[in-house]
């Protein structure tokens, strides 16, 4: 291969990647597979298995980049060097006859458990697991490759059967985080930067409550998934109007997950919740790019002894939001995460996860996925029943909470780390959980 044609094979990571790939270092030092996460289908039937492999297969020659290895070069990490002959499509069959959700299950979790270097795991990956009655889809990817938005966009070109549509995904690629990095003046980004600090100070003012305090090692990620059927999505979706309007079921269930948890009792008491969560930067359905994470940050936080009462909570929340998004906070932390993407992983990790004074900043990890928008809920030729989602996550905190809605459902995603997060406890959670955001239905 000639130089040229190595250099076009590299590509630097954006300042959100870079940040990703420092929460994926965080996750290794307590001996877990790093910054993994997934979109699961749930499938009635056993997929076109021929006409799915191919069309992975078209996916890998349009994307090289789902095949490249992360590499480091002097101080920066590139996508560099696909491997066009490598198979990243798994079938797992349940050979030992074990019920389907047992076998299903324990799959899953293999797989978002298993550990391989940065340099040689694929960054995604698509596995077929099989079943009696029902089969998963499981695409599963590397966070510093894309984000939840991309992986969402690596279905739908999956599942398109427009040849003309599937092209036009993706393309043209362009990180938007470079993109206003690079448009703003070297005083606006000074003026974000600043502004930006100064947030977080703010933040840091209250120690965090955390759910898992335990210094016992994390053993692998589990999972656990609770569903609403339509009737109870409707009756969440008035409450969340009724909040927090029309744009803030981040903050509804944020806010129902502080009360959840406690209720439940946190194993760590401090003066008020703190939740960081991703903004997403794409205008509303935007179909490029797929990678690249193309996100900037949020932060929610409120004193516990407002989470004690419902109604001042949502007002808090919807308030914060509201002056969040009028000081451009969505945009300020981009010349933030420019400058901590020059420090080296550790530094940079210690800066992200912890106050100046050594504490935990995050209470817990959250993510809204939003509404996922397969068109024809086919996938080869049967039919999608649900979708849910995993993540791997630092510890502490311990536990994260992926909310998604597809065909008109709610669906919740917890994945937690065992033993830090007691299975008792995470059931009177998930209780508590389901009871506020069904609250004023009782």
């Amino acid at each position: 291969m000639d130089s040229e044609a190595q250099v076009e094979l590299m590509r630097p990571l954006n300042a959100a990647d870079y940040f990703t790939l420092v929460m994926d270092e965080e996750i290794r030092k307590a001996g877990l597979a790093g910054s993994l996460g997934g979109i699961v289908l749930e499938l009635s039937g056993q997929p076109e298995i021929t006409s799915l492999a191919r069309r992975i297969k078209e996916f890998v020659r349009s994307f090289p980049e789902s095949t490249a290895c992360l590499q480091q070069r002097g101080q920066r990490f590139y996508w560099c060097d696909p491997r066009p002959a490598a198979n990243i499509f798994f079938e797992h069959r349940n050979e030992v006859r074990s019920p389907d959700d047992t076998f299903q299950r324990n799959c899953l979790e293999s797989i978002m458990n298993r550990v391989e270097t940065r340099e040689q795991m694929f960054p995604l990956e698509f596995h077929l697991i099989h079943g009696n009655k029902t089969h998963l889809f499981l695409v599963r990817w590397l966070h510093p490759l894309c984000d939840a938005k991309g992986a969402d966009l690596i279905l739908r070109y999956l599942t398109e059967t427009d040849t003309t549509k599937r092209q036009a995904l993706g393309y043209p690629a362009i990180q938007l985080v470079d993109q206003y990095l690079k448009i703003w003046p070297w005083w606006k980004k000074i003026f974000y930067f600043i502004k930006a600090k100064q947030y977080i100070r703010k933040i840091d003012k209250h120690t965090s409550i955390l759910p898992s305090g335990d210094p016992v090692t994390p053993q692998r990620m589990a999972y656990k998934i609770v569903r609403f059927d339509s009737e109870q999505t409707a009756a969440i979706n008035a409450q969340v109007r009724s909040h927090v309007g029309l744009v803030g079921s981040t903050l509804y269930t944020i806010g129902c997950f502080m009360r959840a948890i406690d209720k439940s009792g946190a194993a760590v008491n401090g003066e008020a919740y703190c939740v960081p969560y991703a903004f997403n930067l794409r205008r509303q359905r935007a179909i490029s790019p797929i990678f690249g994470n193309q996100v900037s940050v949020l932060f929610t936080q409120a004193s516990k002894t407002l989470v004690a009462d419902r109604k001042a909570l949502f007002k808090h929340l919807k308030q914060q939001n509201a002056e969040a998004i009028r000081q451009k906070m969505d945009f300020a932390f981009l010349p933030t995460m420019w400058a901590g993407s020059w420090l080296s992983l550790e530094k940079y990790g210690q800066i992200l996860r912890f106050t100046p004074n050594g504490r935990e900043r995050s209470s817990f990890w959250f993510s809204d996925i939003g509404q996922i928008d397969l068109a024809d809920a086919q996938f080869f030729e049967t039919k999608i029943s649900g979708i849910f989602h995993l993540c791997q996550m630092t510890s502490p905190p311990a536990v994260a909470l992926l909310v998604g809605q597809y065909g008109g459902q709610l669906t919740l995603s917890y994945s937690y780390l065992k033993p830090q997060i007691n299975e008792a406890w995470l059931e009177r959670l998930l209780k508590h959980m389901k009871n506020e955001l069904l609250e004023e239905l009782d």
